[in-house]
């Protein structure tokens, strides 16, 4: 074949571009490297604080720092980790690095070069293991003892590539657990073996107490600085938690004892616990919390109670939300709390007393129904009524089946006829299964499949996966009323009724709630928007067509539309004579549960009243309330003709 025809041509156009792109792309490689070259060589004066942050937490630790190192005579400058050059590495000659762990181990995304950078040049020949040899520098790593191998895992990746690529560490990686209760105090005795190092004075740890300007302690001007900070990040990701610092005066109101009791470390840490009394919470002892829900406002003030009136005939303006475990083993993007609890595989804090935490739970929540005499609407029947609280949603935040007592807390509550509601993220089954009988089990089904319910939930375990299906598993062997709780969220899960459906049969739960996401705004640890949130016709839309695909088994039941919720409910067994029941007769389950029988749902059950059915007119708001509407008044956008 002559070589002017087309394939030989093509051939030989193809090699000539091969050729082309392997020469431009050695050339460019070996101008960087010859830069990387430059830049050691060039190295820069000013010493520099780097933070890695999911949210400006870790920022407000760095500006703690840096006032630190100012008032003892070293200037620093502070930097945002995600607007670093890493290429810029070679020209420093001190570096103290503020670094916190996201998911699985990994740095927040927007961090995500620089950690491929380090971890890149560290493996490359051509780079040098000697490149940052004029570099000295120190870690402090800040996460969570919850999770297990992955604790730290971003501050100990920098100090390794770092040593890999010939930087002198000053000090050892410093970490804080924010689970241990004494992130603070380790930070201190980082920050002041770091002074020590770069003064020369090596005192062995820096206890930084003595005297304001030598603890680092905040001037009143610094202290509003901080509150402005605040100010800027309400939310708080818990492993970015520490150096959140609230006000010292604030601080020295919750601490007790270091953050131990009787020489075991608390679940609620000074910094945790100043963030959720900031919420509103009220905390008891040492790892629980009390929460007055705007329903239980709402209802005391007759103007309509929650989902569980209308679908179970709750009384709102009587049911407590509390929680004996503000811990928690995952950290779900649509968590309404903006995870400042704590996160954990297992219990490992002290424990305080059942009785003595449902005697402090019922004081708390009755001094903030107290609050509400005098306010429109609120009669002297329905706060005598709400000074006695009927019901219990253990649901408040956290896992409260994780705590080691529950069984005893939910007997306390019984024996005072309060009904319990228990929520559970299936992620524990074999306490589950272990669990006495409840008025109404939940257990949250925030997703159909393995990989969505990782991206949803952000589970700790890495088994999470068996850990629900036999959380579910476990669900079907209760012989008291069982829910899965789904929450819709559009574009992550609201699309997945085949899989769902799939789920229905693992655990054969009496009922299925399911509710569209509540926006809290979007935050550094979640980035949900309204478009996320389902309309009340897409959660219709959602759970009629799961109801088809069972056939018959489940039906739609009830509706509140105020809350964007609707409730599936099994056929045979809560439909008789086309009558729903699915209200609960409490005092029924009170008595069963004293007598010490063997029970099951169908012997408390009562009559739907037909305001809550689905498809009523009421749209599940009890017509013995009274409506209030809002008045809005919103300026025209239109412009003026003529």
């Amino acid at each position: 074949m002559p070589f002017s025809s087309v394939p030989a041509r093509l051939t030989l156009l193809a090699l000539f571009s091969a050729t082309t792109f392997y020469f431009f792309y050695k050339s460019r490689r070996l101008r960087n490297l010859k830069q990387l070259t430059l830049n050691s060589q060039n190295p820069n004066t000013n010493p520099k604080i780097l933070f890695i942050s999911q949210t400006n937490t870790s920022k407000t630790l760095a500006n703690h720092l840096h006032r630190f190192l100012t008032s003892n005579n070293l200037a620093f400058d502070i930097i945002d980790g995600r607007n670093y050059e890493p290429e810029d590495l070679p020209k420093e000659t001190l570096l103290l690095i503020v670094a916190s762990t996201w998911e699985d181990g990994k740095p927040p995304p927007e961090y995500k070069f620089f950690a491929d950078w380090l971890a890149e040049s560290s493996e490359d020949f051509r780079v040098g293991s000697l490149i940052l040899s004029k570099c000295r520098f120190a870690v402090f790593g800040v996460g969570s003892g919850g999770y297990g191998d992955n604790f730290n895992a971003v501050g100990k990746e920098i100090v390794k590539r770092m040593k890999a690529l010939g930087g002198n560490e000053m000090i050892p990686l410093g970490e804080g657990d924010v689970n241990g209760g004494e992130v603070d105090e380790v930070f201190e005795k980082w920050c002041g073996k770091v002074v020590g190092m770069l003064k020369g004075v090596d005192d062995g740890g820096g206890d930084l107490e003595n005297g304001e300007e030598e603890s680092g302690a905040l001037s009143s001007d610094e202290e509003e600085s901080d509150e402005e900070e605040e100010a800027e990040s309400e939310i708080v990701d818990l492993e970015d938690i520490a150096g959140k610092a609230p006000s010292r005066k604030l601080v020295a109101t919750v601490k007790e004892s270091n953050g131990r009791l009787n020489g075991k470390k608390e679940m609620v840490t000074p910094v945790i616990r100043a963030n959720l009394v900031k919420q509103g919470y009220k905390i008891i002892g040492s790892h629980s919390g009390v929460k007055i829900c705007r329903w239980t406002k709402s209802q005391l003030r007759g103007r309509g109670g929650c989902y569980k009136h209308s679908f179970y005939g709750i009384e709102s303006h009587r049911c407590m939300e509390a929680t004996p475990s503000l811990a928690c083993a995952n950290k779900c993007v649509f968590c309404w709390r903006h995870h400042t609890n704590p996160v954990a595989k297992s219990w490992v804090w002290e424990m305080d007393d059942p009785i003595e935490i449902v005697n402090s739970a019922i004081d708390q929540h009755t001094n903030m129904i107290k609050q509400m005499k005098g306010v429109p609407g609120v009669t002297s029947e329905r706060l005598t009524e709400g000074m006695t609280p009927r019901h219990c949603a253990l649901s408040l935040v956290g896992e409260p089946i994780m705590y080691p007592e529950i069984n005893t807390l939910v007997d306390e509550l019984h024996k005072r006829r309060i009904s319990t509601f228990l929520v559970t993220n299936a992620q524990f089954p074999d306490k589950i299964k272990l669990l006495k009988p409840i008025t109404q089990l939940y257990v949250s089904v925030d997703a159909g499949t393995k990989d969505s319910l990782k991206a949803i939930d952000r589970p700790l375990f890495g088994d999470f996966w068996e850990r629900f299906i036999d959380s579910l598993t476990a669900l079907k062997e209760k012989h008291q009323r069982t829910v899965y709780r789904l929450t819709l969220v559009k574009g992550w899960n609201a699309e997945e009724i085949d899989a769902y459906y799939k789920l229905f049969s693992i655990g054969e739960p009496d009922f299925i709630e399911i509710k569209g996401v509540t926006y809290c705004g979007s935050t550094a640890t979640s980035k949900l928007t309204m478009e996320n949130v389902p309309w009340h016709a897409d959660v219709k839309a959602f759970s009629e067509a799961l109801s088809l695909k069972s056939q018959g088994e489940y039906e739609v039941a009830c509706e509140h539309v105020h809350s964007c919720c609707i409730l599936l409910a099994k056929t045979k067994k809560f439909k008789i004579d086309g009558q729903w029941y699915t209200w609960i007769d409490y005092d029924k389950f009170h008595d069963l549960v004293a007598s010490g029988s063997t029970f099951d749902s169908k012997d408390y059950m009562a009559a739907t009243p037909s305001w809550a059915v689905y498809g009523a007119e009421e749209g599940g708001f009890d017509p013995g309330q009274l409506r209030y509407r809002k008045e809005r008044h919103h300026k025209s956008n239109r412009k003026e003709s003529g």
